[in-house]
């Protein structure tokens, strides 16, 4: 033990294995380009409480940081009148997330990580990896290079020691067109009274004239109202501005005056990475693409991965940390986790792919419920989607009434047979080879479903290419 460990980035998950691997007896620093003040969003995240209890981190109340339960949801196509809402009840106490602000959280993390002996150094911009052939042995930084046994990347969605892995280890560095989702968030005044707002966690599909799939939520808060806008590109300053003004006219619990936040970021909205290990490396959060496709959350479920990968480390007893070594990191969390969450891309898939009207028809007709939508209150199994309804036939009939939207539903219904049962070939022991072969299988039935859905895009252009070439090379 006292192998030195190098956390890239002081992510959720990078926070919580590193206090788990510092309590085992490794040496471990997480390396952070944000100063300690600046690190979260000026926004509050909802979380899954029992995940604390996983990684041995304290709940929030027993630190006397705030929280609250978050309430229901309701949910809205392209037409948000009342008669045609689908209202989320949770039924089982699991079921219910906590909210709390963001830079509590971070709070919260970075006190268990400190007090297990982690050593923080912020203000260090990561350039990229230090490679010996092609194990990775440190990373290099604007303070120096920096080398360690073990480098976990937990650097985010564009992490410059993934994107700067060598060819030969097949880990995916960048995110195809539609699999990321850019999301503006602001909190505004609220100029009525929060008990006149009937429903006060809205969630709506497609609710504004975009062309390209849009997510948007209002949530009514005890003295100011949240918006959400998500957009397949980046939506300006203008178009921001004017999509709120024309939510107002329907929503009068959204004033005119931002108080805070105000940044638009872009979020992982897709499948995990189909390898996750290297000899020396392990991705994990949002640089391993953690988040639940279809509401980006990732928060509870990298948190809940953290522990996975801290036992997979301590039980290395070469303390080689190999990709051989590090493999039943993989091998476990998609045994326990990705396994599930994955498919839901297909999901997330289909449902960018439907039209608007098609998306209110499935809200009018039943063909989507509450119980299907209520996979977005971070949970991670496709379980929760595809679940036993006696009105299951009925829907079906429904749905066939809409052939263009049957076909996409059908081809996802087989893809996804078709990913759980391939997902069952991965290997349990590690050999470059075999698991280079699964990764590849796995990622096509994925990229297959993207080419069925858009045939319209090209996916031979490079992501940072010009607006009207962008996509990316599969």
């Amino acid at each position: 033990m006292g192998k030195k460990i190098i956390v890239a980035g002081a992510g959720h998950s990078g926070l919580t294995t590193a206090g788990q691997l510092a309590k085992a007896g490794f040496d471990v620093t997480v390396y952070e380009r944000h100063s300690k003040e600046d690190l979260g969003y000026d926004w509050y995240d909802a979380v899954n409480p029992n995940v604390f209890q996983v990684v041995g981190c304290p709940h929030p109340q027993e630190v006397g940081i705030p929280w609250k339960w978050r309430q229901d949801i309701t949910y809205f196509g392209p037409n948000t009148a009342d008669e045609h809402k689908v209202v989320q009840k949770f039924r089982k106490p699991e079921d219910i997330e906590i909210i709390m602000e963001r830079k509590d959280i971070y709070r919260l993390l970075i006190g268990f990580a400190e007090g297990n002996g982690v050593k923080m150094e912020y203000g260090v911009t990561i350039r990229g990896p230090i490679l010996a052939g092609d194990r990775v042995v440190g990373i290099s930084t604007d303070k120096g290079d920096v080398y360690a046994d073990l480098v976990i990347d937990a650097a985010g969605m564009n992490s410059v020691v993934r994107t700067k892995l060598p060819d030969c280890l097949h880990i995916q560095k960048d995110v195809l067109k539609n699999e990321r989702i850019f999301t503006y968030r602001a909190f505004y005044d609220l100029p009525v009274k929060r008990e006149d707002v009937t429903d006060r966690y809205k969630v709506m599909f497609r609710p504004d004239p975009c062309e390209d799939f849009s997510l948007s939520w209002i949530t009514t808060q005890d003295t100011y109202t949240d918006l959400l806008i998500g957009h397949m590109e980046p939506p300006s300053d203008e178009e921001i501005d004017d999509i709120a003004a024309w939510y107002r006219k329907t929503n009068p619990q959204l004033g005119p005056h931002r108080l805070r936040g105000g940044q638009t970021v872009p979020i992982p909205f897709r499948r995990p990475l189909s390898i996750l290990v290297a000899d020396g490396y392990a991705a994990i959060g949002d640089s391993a693409f953690m988040t639940m496709p279809l509401n980006c959350s990732g928060i509870s479920t990298s948190i809940e991965v953290s522990k996975i990968l801290a036992d997979a480390i301590i039980a290395d007893k070469t303390e080689t940390f190999s990709a051989e070594t590090l493999w039943p990191y993989q091998y476990n969390f998609y045994r326990k986790i990705g396994n599930s969450l994955a498919p839901i891309s297909l999901v997330k898939d289909l449902i960018i792919s439907i039209d608007h009207q098609q998306t209110d028809y499935a809200f009018d007709t039943g063909i989507i419920t509450w119980r299907e939508l209520s996979i977005t209150a971070d949970q991670h199994s496709i379980w929760k989607f595809l679940h036993f309804d006696p009105r299951l036939p009925k829907r079906g009939l429904t749905l066939a009434k809409d052939r263009d939207m049957l076909m996409k539903a059908v081809g996802t219904v087989a893809d996804t047979a078709a990913f759980l049962a391939w997902t069952r070939t991965m290997p349990k022991t590690y050999s470059r080879a075999a698991v280079q072969r699964w990764a590849k299988g796995y990622d096509k039935i994925f990229t297959h479903r993207l080419r069925k859905m858009f045939p319209t895009y090209s996916f031979d252009q490079p992501e940072n290419a010009t607006k009207e070439e962008r996509t990316v090379t599969l």
